[in-house]
């Protein structure tokens, strides 16, 4: 996510970035981002950043973070299901790095807006290319 927040500052963007205390986005990311002219503002609630939002970035929250399972598992608020879809703008676009562990239901995989999975096919004919561009090879 670091390096996708650094890429949306080639363009005109509000940067709301949501996460529970303790995965926060590191400072200097943010700072690097503000210097760029980007607005970001900082969230813990999913509910604050859905129903304004264009596009919705999950990633997993990473388990190894955490000192203890109980509060691994205390996140579940951080789970999009069709719930949470339904405070949702009607075109927003919800995306995903995959391979996913909980962080969104897959319930939400037949809703329009979901398009990680064309994501993670566009991602591999991408990785496709640069092997070739690399190896010299067509």
């Amino acid at each position: 996510v670091h390096s996708l927040a650094e890429l949306v500052t080639l363009y005109d963007v509000k940067l709301k970035l949501c996460a529970p205390k303790g995965l926060e986005m590191p400072q200097d990311i943010v700072d690097l981002v503000k210097a760029r002219g980007i607005k970001v503002t900082q969230h813990e609630v999913v509910d604050e950043v859905m129903a304004d939002a264009d596009v919705v970035y999950v990633t997993r929250l990473q388990k190894e973070r955490f000192e203890e399972a109980s509060q691994y598992q205390s996140l579940s608020s951080y789970t999009i299901t069709p719930e949470t879809l339904l405070r949702a703008k009607p075109n927003m676009i919800l995306m995903h790095p995959l391979p996913r562990t909980g962080e969104i239901s897959e319930e939400c995989d037949l809703d329009p807006r979901a398009v990680y999975f064309r994501q993670a096919e566009h991602g591999m004919y991408v990785r496709m290319a640069l092997l070739v561009a690399v190896l010299g090879k067509a």
